[in-house]
């Protein structure tokens, strides 16, 4: 049953890339689908509190927020990523969902700069396949049912630990975006970092496992993209292809799965070859920072603080 969940991950990813390219529009291609399909699909367990209609809501709302913060806030890079940050950190505490993932889906338009109306409506439609997909999933025994239980949010509480993330971002994010170096807080990394802020993750313990994993998702998707498209200009549908397969048996092999390496992995595709080379070095370096970070400022309460 998995190997058949893998499989139509697949035919998805190769299908947004077929499109993409025969239209010659590569804002149909958001990378961070292999994560949500990862979650949604692959996995046994949706990792994140949500329901489907959620799902599509808020990427909706968050790839909108993204588009017009791009085409209506004449502001510096750092501050349109903050003010998409804590956007998506106010939609994830009012709506009482752990659905990270749409922090991608906000900020990859502003490191892109798109302003097309393309991006919003490739990744909504995305967003409803993977809900029809996992709904004929649960429908069919191919995977178990996904059931929602609200976030218990403190209000009050996650308001501050989000100004707090938010704080910590804007201040790491200084160096790199004032030296073009954006990667170091690739958006898939910002949602790693705020993964590990969350002290009931059970990945907080498997700190080396989720670095060795992204680490390895860059070094792929890079490889991939530079021998088989730009040396042997083959198709980039053939390199996300190939790159899904080699994640999918890091998956297997380090028995973790971690959606936003699906992210990682596909964004070298979009990439301008520039920005190409160093890309597996920034990811290693913004892992190693937001993993730490996540874990230490962050802690969980000992059952002596808590009575």
């Amino acid at each position: 049953m998995k190997f058949k969940r893998y499989l139509i991950t697949l035919v998805l990813i190769s299908a947004m890339f077929f499109i993409a390219e025969f239209f010659n529009q590569k804002e149909i291609i958001f990378p961070e689908i292999l994560a949500l399909s990862t979650g949604a699909w692959i996995a046994n367990k949706q990792p994140w509190m949500t329901n489907k209609r959620k799902i599509f809501l808020l990427f909706l709302l968050c790839s909108l927020m993204g588009i017009c913060t791009v085409r209506y806030i004449q502001a510096p890079l750092i501050v349109q990523v903050s003010i998409c940050f804590f956007f998506t950190g106010l939609v994830l505490t009012l709506t009482k969902t752990s659905l990270i993932p749409i922090i991608s889906a906000c900020i990859l338009p502003v490191y892109f700069q798109t302003t097309t109306w393309i991006y919003p409506i490739s990744v909504t439609t995305m967003a409803a396949i993977i809900i029809a997909v996992q709904w004929w999933f649960e429908k069919s025994r191919l995977r178990p049912q996904n059931h929602y239980i609200p976030c218990d949010f403190d209000l009050k509480k996650e308001f501050f630990k989000w100004l707090k993330m938010w704080a910590i971002l804007a201040t790491i994010a200084l160096i790199p975006f004032s030296s073009h170096h954006f990667y170091f807080v690739a958006p898939p990394l910002i949602v790693t970092f705020v993964e590990f802020s969350n002290t009931k993750s059970k990945l907080r313990k498997k700190p080396l496992k989720v670095f060795f994993v992204l680490t390895g998702a860059a070094f792929i998707g890079m490889l991939l993209r530079l021998f088989l498209n730009l040396f042997l200009h083959l198709p980039l549908t053939i390199c996300a292809i190939l790159a899904c397969i080699f994640l999918f048996i890091i998956f297997e092999k380090r028995q973790l799965l971690f959606p936003p390496a699906g992210a990682i992995l596909l964004l070298p595709m979009i990439l301008n070859v520039n920005n190409l080379y160093f890309y597996p070095i920034e990811v290693a370096f913004g892992s190693i920072i937001f993993i730490s970070l996540g874990i230490l400022a962050f802690k969980a309460k000992s059952s002596l603080e808590m009575q």
